[in-house]
This record gives structure tokens, sequence and C-alpha cells, in this order.
């Protein structure tokens, strides 16, 4: 399903006559425009409407600053695909299987900045990327452990002109030579691919090197690629003669790559700046490696480095950044430090320092800005670990076992702005630990054992702006709040108790995130007041802090409010409000089962009424039962409706009057809805004009029952069981319309040559219009289901007496699943398919078909042509032993539609054969009758 359009049809001047058919096919056409459009396989969403918006849907990564995206799985025919998506998009990922990408496939994507393609083998010629001159990130990607073929002519690359960073990712590039990057290329990746050495990177890449085109061009391009990924290519173990020679590389990645560090050329890294050797196995630092280069960033993480001795590093003065996490390290040497005057940041998390950490003495002139002791197993911080780091800004302490913190922890870090002390066994902080910490504006103490955090002990920072706390069990917050906070999180297990003074206690906090069961005032008469709060936060709290006479003492008023986050693990309280949030935006609510306990549509227009502002709705797991158009009928700014999680989920009939205002995306994810025919205008609708993006119908399922578990696609049962009412209407205005100007040409020139085609047109529409086709459209008259354990019965009696020719049988036409089903064929399309293309489903009911699940699945699709069409014989029982009427309490309204003679028994083996044949023949024929009337 793409964009609707209206047909135009162009009119031309013959002998002074306008043609009529044109006028005709145009009228009959605008009884097809609709008010909302969907791209199959396709996500597309303006992730700043929702910043958790990958929650909910799945998309591929966004690079920063961009937000307007298309991601389209299933790729096989580009141009269709394309054919639906907005060409004012940014980013673009196609996943599929594409041979080759047509000449101008992206040239109506002008606004293109990211474009990310999993098509499988591929190849791609000159102009493929015309008009993408804004492009600035490109990537081939395949992810499974072998390699493609990729195959790129020289020039195919030409006319992007602000490509920043080039990828290829599991592709083999042999068969392409002499590849013209263009000129500002900076970022260049081959990861996973098939290189050997080094030096075959310039045959693939005629620009890459100076100097190292063996072929002439006209045009004398010359880049400058600053960064070089070539990790993962578990076949590059050497290097080459000349390889890389000129190239002015700054960073450089070899990760998991078995080539030495050791054989890398000198005369070709001269400018490097940055090296990147992670998961190459190596025990110890390899030697001279910086002789060569003068090295700002060394990254030797996930290696075996257990130990660093004095002269280890004597050779890297330059280091500035150096990671040497998840090495497994045990020891460092105390004089480490100073053989890297110029060291800012320094990794050593997730190694095992705890009992021999030494940080050096005396170290004054120390320019370390980040030190990372995370996951060391550090159970104690000696006085004055830290003094000698004067300049230190951020230091990250979590994952360890740290139970004690006093001032004399942290003497010296005057300079220190980030503290991360989360995941510890902390118990009880002092009054002053943080008090020489006088620049410190974020602290995290989340997943610790505190019961109580005091504002004194919190003492010393004057700039506190992020605070973090955490707790596995209750906790107790007191006053006074530090003065500059503006983000706090609070996470507790169970509890968490505010004592709140008099005043305004948070006065400029805009982010607030609570994670906990309950939150007590300890205090009466006292209110939470947050006037400059602008994202709230809150998961797992019972939601009676919602409710309309708590509500005013945890949040009373909160005008400059934006967005909110509430998921609980509750039920949901009766009179649920979100009064005084005028400026609300984003509404996310989840796991709150509020709606199921009386009118949904009701309850959710009260809770929205007073939310003027709201563009972007999110519900997930209410139970919110139906959807009609009091539910959604004063949210004129809503941009973004996303309903997620929602079992058997109905939407009424009544919502086709909010159509033009719809918001312009509309999600569905995971819904399971309700099979009924009030919902048959929401195919129609998802299919056609633009004013509404519909993502999630197709694989969408309906339930009849709470019972049903048959995995009904819901756009099927629709299409093929309900009335498109609306539809119908607009059907039918058009066809007086045209009724009208046919009998008028009729009389007046009943010999035009095209009136044959148009009585054609209005014969098969008349067809439509009365919800039948053609007597022709029915290949079969039976359906027949039955279990394997009746196989043969079925075969060997059932089949001869209603297949054979007259007289001997009844000159049927048959459908058997085993006999009648494509090779190869999905057994539910082809079941779907086949009963719809008969005029009745005969159903062989046993003990044994009871339990088989095809059975079961059959007999549930019969039943629903059977209540979409009440006054057809669609189904027919054949009982073959006997069955009580509890065996059949899933099927209990057929009792409601079945006639006396639509179900035979030969449970008793009391009836006359041919007679019993005679009469079901009879019966196939009344409903084969009845079904084309």
């Amino acid at each position: 399903m793409g964009r609707g359009s209206t047909m135009r049809g162009e009119s031309s001047a013959k002998d002074g006559k306008t043609p009529l058919l044109p006028l005709l096919l145009g009228l009959m056409n605008l009884s097809v425009v609709s008010w909302a459009w969907t791209a199959p396989d396709c996500t597309i969403a303006d992730a700043s409407l929702l910043p958790r918006l990958s929650y909910y849907i799945p998309f591929c990564s966004l690079a920063p600053g961009l937000h307007f995206f298309a991601s389209c799985s299933n790729v096989k025919d580009l141009a269709q695909t394309l054919t639906a998506i907005p060409e004012k998009i940014e980013v673009l990922c196609l996943q599929g299987t594409i041979p080759v990408l047509p000449i101008d496939a992206f040239a109506k994507f002008s606004s293109l900045q990211l474009l990310r393609l999993q098509l499988g083998p591929i190849k791609i010629t000159s102009g493929v990327f015309q008009g993408l001159d804004q492009l600035q990130h490109l990537s081939f990607e395949h992810h499974v452990p072998c390699c493609l073929n990729l195959f790129l002519s020289p020039d195919a690359l030409e006319p992007l002109r602000s490509l920043h960073s080039l990828s290829f990712e599991g592709y083999c590039l042999n068969s392409s030579q002499n590849i013209q990057l263009p000129i500002s290329l900076s970022h260049l990746t081959l990861r996973h691919s098939c290189l050997t050495e080094l030096q075959e990177l310039q045959g693939i890449f005629q620009n890459l090197v100076p100097g190292s085109s063996h072929t002439a061009s006209s045009i004398p391009w010359s880049i400058s690629v600053e960064v070089l990924d070539l990790s993962g290519n578990l076949q590059l173990s050497q290097v080459g003669i000349g390889a890389l020679h000129g190239l002015q590389l700054q960073s450089l990645r070899l990760d998991g790559t078995p080539v030495s560090a050791v054989g890398l050329p000198a005369s070709g890294l001269l400018h490097l700046d940055s090296l990147s050797l992670v998961d190459k196995g190596i025990e110890k630092m390899p030697e001279n490696v910086t002789n060569y280069f003068t090295l700002r960033a060394l990254n030797l993480g996930k290696n075996k480095i257990q130990n660093i001795e004095d002269g280890d590093f004597s050779s890297c003065h330059s280091l500035e950044v150096l990671s040497l996490h998840a090495n497994g390290l045990k020891f460092l040497s105390p004089k480490f430090l100073s053989a890297l005057p110029q060291l800012q940041r320094f990794n050593l998390s997730m190694n095992k320092l705890g009992s021999t950490l030494v940080l050096p003495q005396g170290l004054i002139s120390s320019n370390l800005r980040v030190l990372d002791l995370s996951y060391n197993e550090l159970y104690t911080l000696p006085y004055g670990a830290f003094s000698s780091l004067p300049q230190l800004q951020e230091l990250w302490l979590s994952g360890n076992y740290i139970a004690n913190l006093s001032s004399e922890n942290f003497q010296g870090l005057r300079c220190l702005t980030t503290l991360d002390l989360s995941w510890n066994q902390i118990k009880v902080l002092k009054p002053d630990c943080f008090s020489s910490l006088l620049a410190l504006t974020s602290l995290n103490l989340l997943g610790t054992y505190l019961e109580r955090v005091s504002g004194n002990q919190l003492q010393g920072p004057q700039e506190l702006n992020h605070l973090q706390l955490g707790s596995f069990m209750m906790l107790d917050i007191y006053p006074p709040w530090p003065p500059a906070l503006l983000s706090l999180e609070v996470w507790t297990e169970t509890l968490l108790q505010f004592s709140v003074p008099s005043g305004e206690p948070f006065l400029f906090l805009e982010n607030l995130t609570i994670q906990t069961t309950y939150v007590k005032l300890l205090q009466k008469n006292i209110t939470l007041h947050f006037p400059s709060l602008r994202y709230l936060t809150l998961r797992g709290c019972d939601p009676y802090i919602f409710t309309s006479h708590l509500s005013e003492r945890f949040f009373p008023q909160l005008p400059a409010l934006e967005h909110l986050h509430f998921w609980s693990d509750h039920n949901g309280p009766s009179d649920l409000s979100l009064s005084g949030m005028p400026s609300l935006r984003v509404l996310e609510l989840g796991d709150l089962d509020y709606f199921s306990k009386s009118s949904s549509s009701v309850k959710l227009e009260v809770l929205l009424k007073e939310l003027p502002q709201l563009q972007v709705l999110a519900l997930s797991n209410l139970n919110v039962g139906n959807l009609s158009v009091l539910s959604l009928q004063d949210l004129s700014p809503l941009r973004l409706l996303l309903l997620n999680s929602e079992w058997t989920l109905g939407l009424d009939s009544s919502l086709q009057e909010l159509i033009p205002q719809m918001p312009q995306y509309v999600y569905f994810s995971d819904i399971t809805f309700t099979c009924q025919c009030e919902s048959s205008w929401v195919g129609p609708w998802a299919a056609r004009a633009p004013n509404t993006y519909v993502y999630g119908l197709e694989k969408s399922i309906c339930m009849a029952n709470a019972s049903d578990y048959s995995q009904t696609p819901l756009l099927s049962f629709l299409s093929s069981h309900c009335p498109h009412d609306a539809e119908f209407q607009s059907f039918l205005a058009s066809f007086i319309l045209v009724l009208l100007l046919t009998t008028l040409a009729l009389l007046v020139c009943p010999k035009w040559p095209w009136l044959h085609h148009v009585r054609t047109v209005l014969h098969a529409w008349w067809l439509k219009l009365g919800g039948r086709g053609p007597r022709s459209q029915f290949h079969y008259d039976v359906f027949i289901s039955y279990c394997v354990e009746n196989q043969d019965w079925v075969l060997k009696e059932l089949v001869p007496a209603l297949e054979k020719p007259p007289p001997s049988g009844g000159g049927l036409r048959l459908c058997l699943p085993e006999r009648d089903f494509g090779v190869g064929q999905d057994r539910m399309d082809a079941m779907i398919a086949s009963m719809e293309n008969s005029r009745t489903t005969l159903c062989v009911l046993s003990c044994e078909a009871l339990g088989s699940p095809w059975c079961n699945l059959e007999l549930r699709l019969a039943t629903y042509h059977l209540i979409a069409r009440p006054g057809t014989a669609r189904l027919l029982l054949l009982f073959l032993d006997p069955i009580d009427r509890w065996q059949l309490h899933s099927y209990n309204r057929l009792l409601r539609w079945l006639q006396k003679e639509d179900y035979f028994d030969l449970s008793q083996g009391k009836v006359e054969w041919n007679a019993f044949c005679e009469q079901l023949r009879r019966r196939l024929r009344k409903a084969g009758q009845e079904r084309e009337d």
C-alpha cells in the first residue's frame, strides 16, 4: 500500500466532442480518496517528537542531530518502496535484496544526509547516487559472518560532494578497482571484509593515497582521510611494501585483526594521533610502537596485559588518552604516570587492581582530567589516594565494593566536577565526606545501601546540578537540598519518603526521575512544589500520587512540565487526574490497569481534557479497550499517537469523524485488535492519502473472543468480512452521478463506440457495490477441513461421493489441503485464500479433530465468515464421533448462527449412506446459491 492520489484523466477534444469515459473514471475514483497512508515494512518517524521512540518501534541508528527517518525491511522492489517515502527525510535505511541499484534511485531525496544499505550482494553503477548533494554518511552493511561481493564502479561516488563518512561492513571489494573517493571524505571504514594486507587499499581506492593512481583521470582529486577503521578483518595479517605511504591519517583502528602493530609503516603514519588495538591478544605493551608516531590516543582494551612496569610506556610522552580496560590488569607501577606527563584521560575499568592499586605520590603537575576505576574490586580508598591529581575533573568508581567514605578520600580534588560511586556497598554518608569537592556538579550514588540522605551530607559542593540517589532498601530524603540542583534521580526498591520543609525546596529543579513502589511525605499538610520542572519520569510508582485528593500534595501545579513518563506496576485508581499541566507536550503512560474499570473512551477523555498543548501520546499496556471519537476529539495539536502492547483493542467507527484531524503519525506496536466490523474503516484509511502515516497494521492480528488464539490478520479479516460503510456511501453518491450521466449519453448519442466499455465498467462496479463478484470467483464448491486421523475416511468415502460426476456422485469441486495447496506455499495464507474462494466450508469433526490446531483454526476462520454474512450457509458440520456441547465451548456462538440442516451426525452409524450423501449435496448446492445471491 502506498500513497493514494486522485487519478486525473487527460481530456482531449475530437470533432468538438469531449469523451465522457475519462470523466466517468475520474468521478468514480473520487470515491476512494482517504486520509491516511502507510508503507509496508517501513517505519517512518520524527524521533525529535519522542526521544524514546526506539523502545516502541524498530528503526536503524541515527547520526547526531538527525531525526526525520525512514527504515524499511524486506525490500525487493526498490522503486515501489521508495514511492511511499517522504522526500524530505534525513535518514534512509534499507534492508532486503536488490541485485542492482537503478540510476537516480535516490534522486528525489535531496535532503538525505544518512543512507544505510543492507541489500545483500549488490552492484552499484554510475549515476545511482545522483542528486544526493547533502549526503554526509553512506554505509553498506552485511551482518552475517561471511563476506558478500559488492561491485562499485569507479565514478559511482562522484556525485556525493558532501560525503563525510563511508563504511563497508561485511563486504568484499575485490572486484572493485580504482574507486574515486569524494574529496570531502574524512572517515573510511572497512570492517569484516576480506582484506589480507594494507596495500590492497591503494588498488581499491584510486585517490586514497596521493600519487597511487595508475590510471589517467581528468579530475585531479586529492582527499584527506583522517580516520581509517579496519576492525574485524580476520585475514588482515600483512602490511605490504609501501602500504599507506603518504597517507595523512590521524586515527587508525585495527581492533580484532591479526596484523602486528610493530610492522605498521612509519612513513605512512607520520601524522597518526589515535591508534586502537582492541581485542588482539596483546600480553605486553608493543615495543617502540610510539617511536614512529606522535600518538595522542592509544586504546589497548580487551587484551591480556596483566602488569604495567615502569618502562613500558617510556616512549609515550605525547599520550593524552590511554585505555587499558578489560585486560585483567593486576599491577600498576606507582611511577607509571610519571612517564606520561601529557596524559588527560585514563581508562582502567574492568580490571583487578583492588588489592594493589597505589596511585603516584608527589606528581603535582599531572594533567590527568579523567580517571576510570570502575569494576576493579576496590574495597577501600586510602586517605589522600587522589591528592596527587589536582587537575582531575571526572572520577569513575562504579561497580566496586566500597563501603565507607570520608573527606580524606577526596583530598586535593579541588577541580573535580563528576563523581560516580554507583553500585557500591555504601551504607552511611558522613556529614562532611564531600566537603572538599567544592567544584562538584554531578554525583551518582545509585545502587547503594543508603537508608537516609540528608542535605547536610552533601555540604561542600555549591554548584551541584545533577544528583542520583539509589538504595536496595527504603530511602528517606531530608533537606536542605543543594540550592543549584537541576536534575534529581532517585531509585529505591520499595519506599521513598520525602521530608519537606516549608517554602520552595525544589525551586530550580528541571528534571525529576523516581523509580520505586511507594512515595510518601513524612509531614502532613505539606506540599511538594516544582515550579521549574520540565521532565518528570515515574517508574513502578503506585498511581495514587495522581489521584485528585493526593495530587494536590505531590504535584499540585506543574506549569512548566513538558514531558511526563509514567509507568506503573499497579492497578490504577478510579479518579486518576493529570490536572495542572498546561504546558505538557509529551505524555507516556504504561502498565497502568486504569481504563478497564469502566468505559475507556470516557476515562481517556477525562484524563486528557486538561492537556491543551499535548503533541505526543504514547499508551502502553493500559487495557484501553475501545477508542472512540470522544477519546481524541479535543487533541488538535496532537502529532504522534502510539499504542503499544494492547490486548483486544477496538477502534470505534466514530473515529472516522476525526480523520481530517488525525495526528501526523499513528503507530500500533504489538497490538491485538478485536475482530469487529466497526473497525472496517481502518484498512482503507491506512492505505491512502498522505495526511497521516500509519505503522503496524500489516502484521497486526485480531481476536474474535478471549479464547481465540488463531492469529487472524486484522486487515485480512476486515477486507473479507466487513462492508466498508463510509466507502460504500461515497461509492453510492458517485454511482448515482455516473448513472445519470450515462443515461443521458445513451439517450443523446446511442452509437458512441466507447459505450460498450462503459457498460462493462459499470457492470463490474455494480457487482462490487453489492459485495459480489462474478460467478467465476469461486474456484471450489467446498473446502473440506479434517484431521490426519480422519484422512482415510475422507478420501475413500466422502470425497468420491461428492466429487464423482452424476449420477454416482455430486459433481462438486472440492478443495483438500493435502492435495490442492501449492508446494512451498504458506499453509496459513493458502488456507485463508482457499476458504475465501470456496462457496462453503465442510468441517469433519471428531475427537481427534478437536485436538488438531489446524482443524481448530479452520473452524474459527469459517466461523468468522459465518458471522460476517449471517444470511448465508457458509459453514457445515459433519460429526463422526459423539461430541458433547461442553467440548465446543470455544465455538458457542455457532449455536446462534447454525441452522438445523447445517450439521450432520454420523456418530451412531444409523444414517443411510445414500440418503445422507443426497441430503449433503442438496445442502451444499443451497449454500453455494445463498452465497452467490
